[in-house]
């Protein structure tokens, strides 16, 4: 049964939702202003006011389970706390909550030395630097990452790095100071032993951010993405994270967590975009009757709440299935949320954007990066197809063993009735 949400958890949320009301709704307009007007190589004052007063308050690193360095938060206390920073591209990195740093914070902590540590871990906790994860690669389908191409090879008491990668999140940020890279130290290795991961300082030489990539025509939010070369880069060996071969298991440990962060937030987008449906319905008139009285307005409004509802169940489930059984055995939970999520928060948000009219195709309303948000995460982390595939593989060998052995196989812990309730906005 999944537990209620902790008390401890719901004391932070409600901290949250308060800083939420004072400090990031009021400031979105100059954010979204100051992203347009300095563009993606250069850092949003407003970020850096609001980070010293999230710190202040206590409200920093909230996504890290460790208590010493983090909130000591498992994935299920978290999931509210993630929602809710979800309900503004502004609030994440705000609290020192945002991608990719939480997933390198994550690596670092998990597979680095005390040097790594030292050296980059405690300045991205502090909020003092940001970093970049290369591992997309612009000539071959990296949905498959045994398809990277990119190099690192051994040379004498150092890797040389050769590679071409792109959609590397953060790369034009002028705090980025580190990039876990991924690429084939051994292409001649076992297939899940070819790739590693290596610590590359972002002004080592041979290191070209060459352009900032938009998403759906937005450069720098949602996403700083970069493309960004690397020509003989030479890091020290002390650089490889855990091993050369480690690749694919360090990428696991690291996609799990995210993956989830990455639908919470989602699911806050879809709940604040819920709102500004009701909101705008009850204020426009249209052939004579307001659009809240309008059937395919109820129905949509309708249909948004029930597959908001959905999907927040299902994410809660995989949360607390990770906490309780860990990553490998809730994967198809964790797949199940990657694909449901995301297609949920793009049809919410396609409304609203009807709903809206012309307006909702600009961003006045935020509806526009919130679409392109939405969008960008049905390939993220892996696109669709490859959960959708890796679903089916779990579901055939499940249909298997019942037809073995008698009897079914549970995906995993029920849901308890105080859960039902526990993520409601």
């Amino acid at each position: 049964m999944i537990p209620e949400i902790s008390q401890k958890s719901l004391a932070l949320k409600g901290h949250l939702d308060d800083f939420m009301d004072e400090y990031i709704y009021p400031n979105e307009a100059r954010f979204y202003r100051e992203s347009e007007d300095l563009g993606p190589w250069k850092v949003q004052p407003v970020v850096e006011e609001l980070k010293a007063k999230a710190r202040a308050e206590g409200l920093w690193n909230l996504f890290l389970p460790e208590s010493d360095r983090g909130a000591g938060l498992t994935n299920l206390e978290y999931a509210p706390l993630c929602e809710v920073m979800g309900r503004s591209h502004l609030a994440p990195e705000v609290f020192n909550c945002s991608a990719p740093d939480t997933g390198n914070m994550e690596v670092l902590e998990r597979f680095g030395t005390e040097e790594h540590k030292k050296l980059w871990l405690e300045p991205l906790l502090n909020g003092e630097i940001r970093s970049s994860f290369a591992m997309t690669e612009p000539a071959v389908a990296s949905s498959d990452a045994r398809n990277i191409e990119s190099a690192i090879v051994r040379d004498g008491d150092g890797y040389v790095i050769n590679g071409h990668k792109w959609y590397t999140t953060g790369a034009t940020d002028p705090r980025c100071k580190v990039i876990i890279f991924m690429g084939k130290s051994d292409p001649n290795a076992e297939t899940y032993r070819q790739q590693s991961m290596i610590l590359v300082p972002k002004d080592t030489p041979g290191v070209m951010v060459t352009r900032s990539l938009p998403v759906f025509g937005f450069y720098g939010v949602p996403d700083r993405a970069a493309e960004v070369v690397f020509e003989n880069v030479r890091v020290p060996a002390s650089n490889m994270l855990l091993g050369e071969g480690r690749g694919f298991e360090i990428a696991q440990a690291r996609l799990g967590p995210g993956r989830i962060h990455h639908c919470m937030r989602l699911i806050g987008l879809a709940e604040r975009t819920l709102e500004k449906m009701v909101a705008r319905a009850n204020d426009r008139v249209a052939f004579g009757r307001m659009l809240s009285e309008q059937s395919v307005t109820r129905e949509r409004i309708a249909e948004s709440r029930i597959m908001i509802e959905q999907a927040r169940l299902l994410t809660l489930r995989a949360a607390h299935m990770m906490d309780t059984v860990g990553n490998k055995k809730a994967k198809a939970e964790i797949a199940m949320i990657k694909v449901a999520v995301p297609q949920m928060a793009c049809k919410v948000v396609d409304w609203a954007i009807q709903l809206f009219g012309g307006g909702g195709t600009s961003n006045d309303f935020g509806l526009a990066a919130g679409y392109a948000t939405a969008r960008l995460l049905r390939l993220a982390d892996g696109p669709d197809e490859v959960h959708r595939d890796q679903i089916a593989r779990l579901e055939y060998k499940r249909q298997t063993t019942r037809n073995d052995t008698g009897a079914a196989l549970d995906w995993g812990p029920a849901l308890s009735n105080a859960a039902l309730g526990a993520g409601s906005a």
